[in-house]
């Protein structure tokens, strides 16, 4: 059903789209493949500083965000990772690097 709306929104309204960079859309973060992977993983021990969470986030190219979406708070210690880079790599390749992420903040959870 949603499909045969988009394919109708499409042939009279056609989306943007570039060859290089994928499709455009009213956010820059979202060009490219458009790809945000996420998780809900609760992190008690490294999210006692909330600072330094996203500071190790960021050395594996990962966002924390509240569960409720960007600019959120955490609702009981769960938190909302996902991938950073969304352009000049593959689907596959942003979701690999994303769970790659998250394995390494479970380690570093466990061994807090």
């Amino acid at each position: 059903m949603i499909i045969k709306a988009v394919n109708v929104i499409e042939s009279r309204l056609p989306f943007s789209h570039d060859d290089r960079l994928g499709f455009l859309t009213f956010c820059p973060t979202n060009l490219g493949t458009t790809i945000r992977a996420s998780v809900h993983i609760k992190l008690p021990k490294l999210a006692k500083n909330r600072d330094q969470l996203e500071a190790i986030a960021a050395r594996y190219n990962l966002q924390v965000r509240g569960t409720r979406g960007e600019h959120t708070e955490s609702e009981g210690g769960v938190y909302d990772i996902s991938n950073k880079r969304r352009m000049g790599l593959t689907e596959y390749e942003a979701v690999k690097e994303m769970q790659d992420g998250i394995l390494e903040l479970i380690k570093m959870e466990k061994a807090a």
